[in-house]
């Protein structure tokens, strides 16, 4: 009796999850294995007729492309992500924690610093797109009256700063993320560990490195693991403001593969592409992962 109501219970449970697998069988993985089989492929709009596999050609073809070089896009790709992550990480935090403490109007300033995690990233991008114009720009109109400039700046469209525009926008964008998340784990600290501490003598500074830091460290990899692959994966906003230009000098991985499809109707090397990335996050994840775990052995 008891064997068979545990049967019928795995049966009940097997029909709640097939939905769910059938959900991510279908918007997840197949479109993630048909891509990877494009890759293989001669697929573009322009000759639907031969869309036969061609080994490695679409892979040889990024890594040779000389209008594209893999190598600045890479290092394009490199800058965007690290940059932006160590500045957001380090403004949410400090927002995290001037934000611990209640205060007055503590409701409607978390509502200010949290807002632009729920804009849309094109929507900013277009907005700051135009902030940031060249010609009649609210940055360079500020930036004059202030007499902090004598002419106009190219924000966009000068190579040697463009990079630096879009990062200053994506940090503005993703600071919100991380003050959540590391709001959301101080709040979970002991006072008991505080008042302990300060008790032995502990000033703040090494409140925040013996005990903070220590006690929210898996938040702290977890929310930097997943902010490193949305923002490789995020070309919403370099779309919106420069389309990968001037010349390559924003161009990411994901902006590149967007660029492939959109302009150039070649969905083999598209999806060539997305499995380069694919590839890079799966390697660095690894890496992430396995130094992490070391490092809090090695604590305990």
């Amino acid at each position: 009796m008891l064997k068979k109501s545990h049967t019928q219970k795995n049966k009940f449970l097997i029909y709640i999850l097939i939905p769910a697998f059938l959900f991510l069988g279908l918007f997840i993985y197949f479109p993630v294995i048909k891509g990877i089989f494009i890759s293989f492929k001669n697929y573009t709009l322009f000759d639907l007729s031969n869309t036969q596999f061609n080994n490695f050609q679409n892979f040889k073809n990024i890594f040779t492309d000389q209008n594209f070089r893999f190598i600045q896009i890479l290092f394009n790709t490199i800058i965007w992500v690290v940059i932006s992550l160590l500045f957001q990480f380090i403004l949410g935090f400090i927002l995290a924690l001037l934000m611990k403490k209640p205060f007055k109007g503590r409701g409607l300033y978390s509502a200010l610093v949290f807002y632009p995690w729920a804009l849309s990233g094109f929507a900013i991008g277009l907005i700051w797109a135009w902030m940031f114009n060249g010609q009649f720009g609210v940055i360079n109109d500020i930036l004059l009256k202030l007499g902090l400039i004598n002419s106009n700046i190219g924000f966009l469209s000068n190579p040697k700063i463009a990079m630096i525009s879009v990062i200053v926008v994506n940090i503005w964008y993703g600071v919100p993320f991380f003050a959540i998340m590391l709001l959301a784990a101080l709040q979970s600290v002991p006072n008991e560990l505080y008042e302990a501490a300060k008790i032995d003598g502990a000033g703040p500074v090494k409140q925040l490195f013996s005990i903070t830091i220590p006690y929210i460290k898996p938040t702290i990899i977890s929310t930097t693991l997943l902010r490193t692959i949305w923002i490789m994966n995020f070309p919403d906003i370099i779309y919106a403001m420069t389309n990968g230009g001037p010349a390559n000098s924003t161009n990411i991985l994901a902006t590149q593969m967007i660029n492939k499809i959109l302009k150039f109707y070649d969905y083999g090397q598209g999806s060539a592409y997305g499995v380069v990335i694919i590839a890079i996050l799966l390697t660095y994840a690894i890496i992430y992962l396995k130094i992490s775990s070391k490092k809090g052995n090695d604590n305990i």
